[in-house]
């Protein structure tokens, strides 16, 4: 009873140590007898115990290694400290396995080796503003050493580059120098922009009031020109209306005695009367002995 039992537990954990699971995103490099024998994709898998073994697992998502900082000496012979961060992806778990010991401590050499090569050709003012530039030579270098090893590099950024402190504090002053002077022209630009609008707006301005002057005057003239005009026609038509109404020489007698009439309450001492107007005056009565009397009043 016992020799059954102990059958059926190992048939048990022989099964058990035959089916392997893998996770999602995740490889196994299997081995049997020492050599390579294919690779367990995710879900289950049927495993041979005793003869295979798992050799390592590779996780295939997008994994990222820093690169400790590293001091580099730029071509005019400043050291710098850079801080880098590569992003690289396992696309060959069998060449990652036997292409290279450890190829995440081979992506943080070339990647130093290639920063010191390129900085050492680069002064220090490129360098600071060359990041893009550090960061598309080193991928471009580990592109090429990487590709046999079944790694893909996914992005490389240059994080920090530190320059001396007695330099950083010379550009510190460097940047605030070059701010204040920003700040002087543009202040001076203001002020320049400022007396340009007001003289422009001056000079609008008088343009504006002279022209408005000048059509003032304009419509005046205008007006009192046609004031005259209908002045004289309106005298035109009374005359042509006193000439249709029969005018004679009584008639313009009395309108002689108006005029005289009102020259008389004037501020004048003397009038002088024509003989023959005081004579036609005369001719009408009760009017003519008044114009008499008037006349020899003022005279």
């Amino acid at each position: 009873m016992t020799t059954p039992l102990i059958i059926l537990g190992a048939v048990i954990l022989l099964m058990m140590m035959s089916i392997r699971i893998i996770q999602q995103q995740r490889v196994a490099v299997v081995e049997r007898f020492g050599k390579f024998q294919r690779l367990m994709h995710p879900g289950l898998n049927l495993f041979i115990p005793f003869m295979d073994r798992v050799r390592v697992y590779h996780d295939l998502r997008i994994q990222q290694t820093n690169v400790p900082p590293q001091s580099v000496i730029t071509r005019d012979n400043v050291q710098v400290l850079i801080d880098t961060i590569v992003f690289y992806q396992v696309v060959g778990p069998e060449q990652a396995t036997y292409g290279i010991f450890d190829y995440v401590l081979g992506v943080r050499n070339i990647t130093t080796a290639t920063m010191r090569q390129i900085i050492g050709n680069l002064e220090l003012d490129e360098t600071l503003s060359g990041r893009e530039r550090i960061s598309a030579e080193i991928r471009t270098a580990l592109d090429e050493a990487t590709e046999k090893w079944g790694v893909r590099i996914e992005r490389v950024e240059v994080i920090d580059i530190k320059p001396p402190l007695d330099i950083q504090e010379a550009m510190d002053k460097q940047m605030k120098a070059e701010r204040n002077r920003r700040a002087t022209i543009l202040e001076a630009e203001a002020a320049k922009q400022d007396m340009i609008l007001r003289a422009e707006g001056d000079k609008t301005s008088k343009i504006l009031r002279a022209e408005g002057e000048r059509a003032s005057a304009e419509l005046q003239a205008l007006g009192e020109a046609r004031a005259i005009s209908d002045v004289a026609e309106a005298e035109k038509r009374r005359i042509q209306l006193l000439i249709e109404g029969g005018l004679d020489d009584r008639v313009l007698t009395y309108k002689s005695f108006e005029a005289l009439e009102k020259i008389a309450m004037g501020p004048a001492n003397k009038i002088f009367i024509p003989t023959t107007a005081v004579e036609s005056l005369g001719s009408i009565g009760a009017i003519g002995e008044m114009l008499k009397a008037s006349a020899a009043s003022k005279s």
